[in-house]
């Protein structure tokens, strides 16, 4: 799992134009945020507040990118239909969400099954993980991110 001071993994994900991207060699600061599905409610609402917020963020020099199971081309309608300004970065492999331990046994109505929780990496312009937030409830969550990136 992975946890503050921690990098980022040396992983290969897909961006929404189908384009190769190394987790491992993305430069900070950046928030890396990652979420079940692509436009679901929470989903759809968390990458709403993001990009709300995205001219905040290339203030501070920082970057936002989502990740999610989804195939790329679902990523690229869902940043269509919503207007999304943050990158949206596919994890169909499931390298990244399970080296970074996001990859989790979850439980509705009874049922277990395995999938992604909500969870949020702040990671510094010195390339290691400042700031973690696990099961993320989205109504206010952008904002937080935001003014820990002040601090940074």
């Amino acid at each position: 799992m992975t946890d503050v001071n921690d990098t980022l993994p040396a992983v290969t994900v897909k961006d929404s134009a189908d384009n190769d991207v190394a987790l491992g060699a993305l430069e900070g600061p950046l928030v890396l945020y990652f979420y079940p599905k692509a436009d679901t409610p929470g989903c759809t609402n968390e990458a709403k507040d993001f990009t709300e917020l995205h001219a905040d963020f290339a203030k501070l020099g920082a970057s936002v990118y989502g990740i999610s199971k989804d195939k790329p081309a679902k990523l690229a309608k869902f940043a269509d239909k919503y207007g999304l300004k943050v990158a949206l970065l596919s994890d169909e492999a499931s390298d990244a969400t399970e080296q970074m331990g996001v990859w989790v046994e979850k439980s509705l109505y009874g049922k277990k099954y395995m999938g992604i929780e909500r969870c949020t990496f702040l990671v510094g312009a010195d390339g290691k993980v400042a700031r973690v937030w696990h099961k993320v409830k989205v109504k206010g969550h952008a904002a937080e991110v935001l003014e820990a990136a002040r601090g940074l």
